[in-house]
């Protein structure tokens, strides 16, 4: 079979599943390749993940068109001979990096995410390391949520075990956080830790606060993404803003449906996102930056 495979969203970010599907076809002896307008195809598979990336448009001279991704519905599943299978990195020219989930579910359920939605309220094992990890020098874990996984430590443990470096592309739950994950995580090789506080509640500020002596990272590597323009207002995002800084945390404002966000949020995510005008201006309020 001839098959042809389609990144809606563009290539800024590996899409796991297209390199599933590629190193499946390719055990199969198919020819695979990126689409090109001109040639046919027996099978084409479109992947996105975000439902605002519009679709593509050109002509497709293909037998079937097969269509997944969040982008196109929170349904549509990869067979499971596809999903275990090792990607096909080459797709992309990733030479040593590995990218995967060890995780799926997340039990917080968030009215701004979809995971819940599509993976379940619960945090499970879904693989182990060596089935998308084999000696690259950095590991992207894709995981929603591994520190609500009851698998946690033994999956942290085999992270140290690899001695690479580990990026937690989706982030750490503070508040699933315990003294053993804290040294644990100290024991990994990472460059930048993510957190969030994102709604205005303060058992996260709690968590935060109580673990922050526990990590031995400077405080520019520990990032929390604060979620605004959601539930909250500027003055409950400032306050979470402030107390971040008091803690030695380095906050990264996030903004929800950025088109539709107030002008004055988008100077604060300005103010606190360029880490050179974060670090010499210490208040919102005089930041230059904020016009009427």
């Amino acid at each position: 079979m001839k098959i042809g495979l389609i990144d809606v969203d563009g290539h800024n970010f590996p899409n796991l599943p297209l390199m599933k599907i590629s190193a499946y076809h390719k055990s199969l002896g198919d020819d695979v390749e990126w689409f090109f307008p001109l040639n046919r195809y027996d099978r084409v598979y479109m992947s996105k993940v975000f439902d605002f990336t519009p679709d593509y448009e050109m002509c497709i001279q293909a037998d079937e068109i097969i269509k997944g991704g969040t982008g196109y519905g929170l349904d549509n599943k990869l067979p499971y001979e596809i999903e275990n299978i090792y990607p096909d990195y080459e797709l992309y020219g990733i030479k040593n990096t590995a990218y995967g989930f060890l995780t799926r579910g997340c039990p917080r359920n968030c009215p701004f995410c979809i995971v819940s939605k599509k993976e379940g309220l619960k945090s499970v094992q879904v693989a182990e390391l060596r089935q998308f990890w084999k000696g690259q020098n950095e590991i992207k874990l894709l995981d929603p949520n591994i520190t609500a996984s009851k698998e946690c430590d033994r999956l942290f443990q085999d992270l140290i075990d690899s001695k690479v470096w580990i990026d937690f592309t989706q982030g750490i739950d503070i508040r699933f956080m315990t003294e053993k994950r804290a040294e644990m995580l100290n024991a990994m090789k990472i460059k930048v830790i993510h957190f969030a506080w994102d709604n205005y509640e303060f058992n996260t500020y709690e968590k935060l606060k109580r673990f922050r002596p526990l990590l031995k990272y400077d405080g520019r590597k520990l990032r929390v993404y604060v979620l605004t323009n959601f539930n909250t207002t500027i003055e409950q995002d400032l306050e979470r803003i402030y107390k971040l800084r008091e803690l030695d945390y380095d906050p990264y404002v996030m903004i929800y449906e950025k088109w539709n966000a107030p002008k004055k949020i988008k100077q604060m995510a300005r103010w606190v996102n360029n880490k050179f005008i974060w670090r010499s201006c210490e208040r919102f309020e005089d930041y230059k930056g904020v016009q009427p």
